[in-house]
């Protein structure tokens, strides 16, 4: 009957997996990725997790990160941990030997040695209390420890340079990296640690109790047990292979569904205008239904492998020590069949408790193998992150390339999906040359990062003290323009001579706000001390806010004033984040300034007081704006019609330069 129920569990759970991972070939979702300008970018790679050479790669260079050298605290709590283990697994000994020493004497009715053993057995109890706490304490404040490690180190990767923007605009090979970063780390450093207890402390019981039992009933019993651990530990490793895949695609799955509600939050606006909640309510249920279709395959798979599992690890493993230990004590000859009945007695009962718990030891690092698989896809998932997130600090990313017409027109050939396939251009080929007060562009091809070519070269210089406004239809080129000039964007091919990124600043129409005070809106991304350093006070900020007509601001806080925290971006009107961000613009006083429509819910008076001003402490504009009234206080203007062809001339002159 047993061996027809484990038969029946083990070909229910392979025949599971394999249906399982067939429905999902078949059933396999492409993940697309958008890039800023809006084109499918392609569908996204997905690495195997397993347990294999490679996981054991990817866990090494995981432990260097969380676990720096021998020296440091990380190091001492493993220390602690598998110091407590072993004091906990020597106070398992001697909890079975006190413990069968108390019932022997209950059982030869010993009145002063039962008093003595259950008085050192009271006394015990608060070493024992005091192990088991300080395991846990261990235990946690490692878990604690390693993922602030690898987060400082994720997050030092993730916020260098432009690597945040580069990895959700440039790079389609991470889709969820706010999942990764926050959900993913914290499990893979719970598995991680979990993992390492789960293992030592049935190593630990295994030297232990094989030593012990050597010396009572031969080393042939624990030999045979160690041998049961080798195979029956193969057998549910390879049974348990699709765990991994399953796990990894359970946190995409969950990061998609996460992503899913975060648009709906950020745009709800836009949402309840167009009346779209039964739309957003459909997308929102088929992405939730497929994450609940995984956790159901995931928690049917569970089912299948624990019956395997139970069977294997613990009871077919309690068993094989039963058949071990009873051998020399049912043998016709040796050392226990001339000894009485209660020596046998009670020599099996210490023997059979060890047995039993080297058994119950085997079965947990049997059962340790399920833990390893789970943990091969959290290593997966954050390995792929700190890798992409190397990359992208080193200059390279990848992204699925298309080629649009006009490239087919210009360039030959069939559509390719790679950057020398689709064109000569390449992704950092241009040079940029840092020079003040100046900007040029010499052969500048305006591409987007997935390959479309916008316009083939650019030609134009601007000077300080010239104001340039931009025009031309929605999608020209205009966006592509400031982020190639910001170096968001790689140059594809010529020459850029621009000052300093941060001599350049931004407005878009929509302005950030960031979390802090009244003050941090204005200063922005500078603190109070980078304030200070340049010599101006909360009174120039004052000034600030009089020149766009923003001093109630500060009045209404009364005694808070610029220490005031909001919610600003809620709190202030769009008329008013606009004003905000000229103030902010006034305070850095940058060579250049980028103005892309934000002046749009500005009263004309106001935006042509804020121009006047950018003119008279010397800062140079490039505008983006449809008003008529903003073109007396430019001298250029550079208009891109869509078609690959720009126009860049001086204002009031009929000498036109062209060029596409």
């Amino acid at each position: 009957m047993l061996a027809t129920c484990g038969g029946v569990a083990l070909a229910y759970a392979w025949l599971k997996s394999y249906g399982i991972q067939q429905r999902k070939t078949r059933n396999k979702e492409v993940f697309l990725a958008k890039d800023s300008e809006g084109h499918v970018a392609g569908p996204k790679t997905r690495d195997k997790a397993a347990v294999d050479a490679k996981f054991f790669q990817q866990i090494l260079r995981m432990i260097k990160v969380i676990v720096p050298t021998p020296f440091s605290k990380e190091f001492a709590y493993l220390v602690l941990v598998a110091a407590s283990l072993l004091a906990r697994t020597y106070c398992d000994v001697w909890m079975i030997q006190s413990t069968t020493s108390i019932e022997s004497a209950i059982v030869e009715r010993n009145l002063g040695l039962f008093r003595r053993k259950l008085i050192q057995y009271f006394m015990s109890m608060p070493v024992i209390a005091l192990v088991n706490n300080v395991l846990k304490l261990g235990l946690n404040e490692m878990k604690l420890r390693f993922r602030a490690k690898l987060s400082e180190h994720l997050y030092q990767k993730y916020m260098q340079g432009f690597t945040f923007y580069k990895m959700s605009n440039m790079d389609n090979r991470i889709a969820n990296p706010d999942q990764l970063l926050t959900q993913d780390v914290e499990k893979f450093c719970n598995s991680i640690s979990d993992l390492y207890s789960n293992l030592s402390k049935p190593v630990l019981d295994v030297a232990l109790y094989v030593y012990k039992l050597t010396s009572s009933i031969g080393a042939q019993g624990p030999a045979f047990m160690l041998g049961y651990l080798a195979l029956s530990g193969v057998l549910l490793t390879h049974l348990r292979r699709p765990l991994a895949k399953m796990t990894m695609l359970e946190q995409q799955h969950e990061g998609e569904f996460r992503f899913i509600n975060s648009r709906v939050i950020t745009n709800s606006e836009e949402i309840a205008f167009y009346q779209g909640n039964k739309k957003e309510h459909s997308t929102l249920m088929q992405v939730f239904h497929r994450l609940v279709d995984h956790l159901r395959d995931v928690i049917t798979f569970k089912f299948s492998m624990g019956m395997v599992d139970n069977m294997v690890a613990k009871y077919l493993a309690t068993t094989v020590g039963f058949l071990v230990v009873s051998r020399p004590f049912l043998a016709s000859s040796g050392r226990y069949f001339e000894k009485n009945h209660r020596e046998r007695l009670e020599e099996y009962y210490l023997s059979g408790r060890m047995l039993i718990r080297l058994a119950e030891a085997i079965g947990r690092l049997v059962l340790a193998g399920r833990e390893m698989t789970k943990l091969a896809g959290y290593t997966a998932r954050v390995s792929q992150l700190s890798d992409v997130l190397t990359d992208l600090n080193r200059g390279k990313y990848e992204r699925t390339m298309t080629a649009t017409t006009r490239e087919l027109e210009n360039y030959g050939g069939e559509r390719k999906n790679t950057f020398q396939m689709v064109s000569p251009l390449i992704p950092g080929s241009g040079k940029i040359t840092l020079r003040d007060n100046l900007i040029r562009f010499e052969g500048v091809p305006l591409v987007t990062p997935n390959g479309d070519t916008l316009v083939k070269s650019m030609n134009f210089e601007v000077t300080s003290g010239h104001n340039v406004i931009i025009c031309g239809p929605n999608g020209c080129g205009k966006s592509s323009l400031f982020r190639i000039l910001g170096e968001l964007w790689p140059l594809f091919g010529g020459r850029l001579i621009k000052p300093d990124k941060k001599k350049l600043f931004y407005i878009p129409q929509r302005p950030y706000m960031p979390i802090g005070t009244l003050r941090d809106q204005i200063i922005y991304p500078d603190s109070q001390s980078d304030m200070m350093t340049k010599g101006l006070t909360d009174s120039d900020l004052a000034e600030l806010l009089d020149k766009v007509q923003l001093r109630y601001l500060l009045d209404r806080e009364e005694s808070t004033g610029w220490v005031t925290e909001r919610d600003w971006m809620d709190v202030l009107s769009g008329g008013e984040k606009q004003r905000i961000a000229m103030a902010r613009l006034f305070y850095h006083k940058p060579q250049f300034a980028i103005l892309d429509e934000c002046t749009s819910a500005v009263s004309v008076d106001v935006e042509g007081f804020m121009y006047a001003y950018c003119k008279e402490v010397g800062i140079s504009l490039f505008t983006v704006s449809h008003r008529k009234s903003l073109w007396k206080y430019h001298e250029f203007f550079l208009y891109m019609d869509g078609k690959g062809n720009y126009t860049y001339k001086r204002i009031g002159e009929d000498t036109i330069e062209f060029g596409s």
